[in-house]
Parts: C-alpha cells; structure tokens; sequence
C-alpha cells in the first residue's frame, strides 16, 4: 500500500484504480500536455525560481488551460464529503508520511541513518522490539507513535558505539528506581550534560 492509498484509507475514501490503457487514457494525455506545453511556456515566460512558477500557474497557466480545455460539468452538485471532527483533529497524521520501525535492545531507533534514544519515561509501556511508526509530517516535525501514543524521545549526535543491551524490560509511565542506567548510555549522558549546562549558566549569571 502506497502512503496516498493508506491516507485515503484512514480518510475512508475509497481508491479506484486505473487498471486498463483505455481509464488511463485521458490522465495521460493530460500528462503529455503538461510536460510538454507547460515547460516550454514557462521558459518563454522567462520563469527562473519556483514562487515564479507557482504564481505562473495561478495566474496565467491555469485560466488559459481550463477557458480552452474545461468541460462544463452535466451535473453542479458538490459530492465531496466533508470531513469528521475526528478527521479534522487528526488531519496532520494522516497526512504524513508514515515509516514501521522496530526498537532496539537499548530503546533507540533508526530512521534515515540517524538515532532517536527514547526518553526513560513514556506515556504508554514500550518493550523492546516494539513496532513502531515513524510520522513525517508536512511542518518537518518527526513524531513517534507506539498504540496512539506520542512517545518521547531525542536524537543521538551520532551513532551509538554499540547497542547496550538493557536489562529494563519496558519503558513505562513512572521512572524505575530500582535500574541504574549504564555509563555509557545515553540517558547518562544526556543527564550530565544537562546538569553541566544548567551549572554553567548559574555561574555566568
């Protein structure tokens, strides 16, 4: 399942495919003309940036186009469904891009050449092999959810030496006290930079 057809899913709207030559007939054809005709307006517009193009398109391109290629529809009913209160709230969700990992033996996870340490403290119980998904949405905001939860996490600088395997079983909503996490782990780590940080600044000031 490609992400438009899972997004389309949880919108529930269903996806028809173009299975024959003969349905794929006119988007081709449409296709065909856009990249031929509109690459070549926009050169003799003298387009140079993209909030050119897109203004080119707004303005110019797009009335042309439609005032000589524009069918009157036979019907003027509107048929789009508008969306549930549930769907408006979870609007930015569905339409990210949406990636399974699993997390490591040490709670990190790995997305994109890059490692996300999750916080020792979560708002749903996280075990070790736990599968996970990764949320990019439009604003740039990466997101990690685990059973419609949100979990907490930072990003690593680098890639940990190597996977530390934590005695912790899960990772829950109160902190253990009775685990301490290893030195070298970045929990630690990122306590005592913290800590530094915080005494540093109460010297300065």
């Amino acid at each position: 399942m490609t992400q438009f057809e899972r997004a389309m899913n949880q919108l529930d709207v269903r996806v028809i495919h173009a299975n024959t030559p003969q349905a794929k007939g006119r988007v081709e054809k449409m296709n065909g003309t856009l990249q031929r005709r509109l690459v070549k307006e926009m050169r003799l517009a003298n387009i140079r940036t993209i909030p050119e193009a897109n203004g080119f398109l707004k303005e110019v391109f797009i009335p042309k186009f439609n005032a000589q290629f524009g069918v009157v529809p036979k019907k003027k009913k509107d048929l789009h469904r508008k969306l549930s209160k549930m769907q408006k709230s979870e609007l930015s969700r569905i339409l990210s891009i949406q990636s399974e990992r699993k997390v490591n033996n040490d709670y990190t996870i790995r997305f994109k050449n890059s490692y996300y340490q999750l916080k020792e403290t979560q708002p749903t119980t996280v075990y070790k092999k736990d599968k996970v998904i990764i949320e990019e949405h439009l604003n740039e905001e990466l997101k990690i959810a685990l059973r419609n939860n949100y979990l907490d996490y930072f990003k690593l600088p680098e890639r940990p030496k190597k996977e530390i395997e934590i005695k912790l079983p899960a990772l829950t909503k109160t902190k253990p006290i009775s685990w301490v996490p290893p030195a070298n782990h970045p929990w630690r780590t990122q306590n005592f930079n913290t800590r530094k940080c915080t005494a540093v600044k109460a010297e300065i000031v």
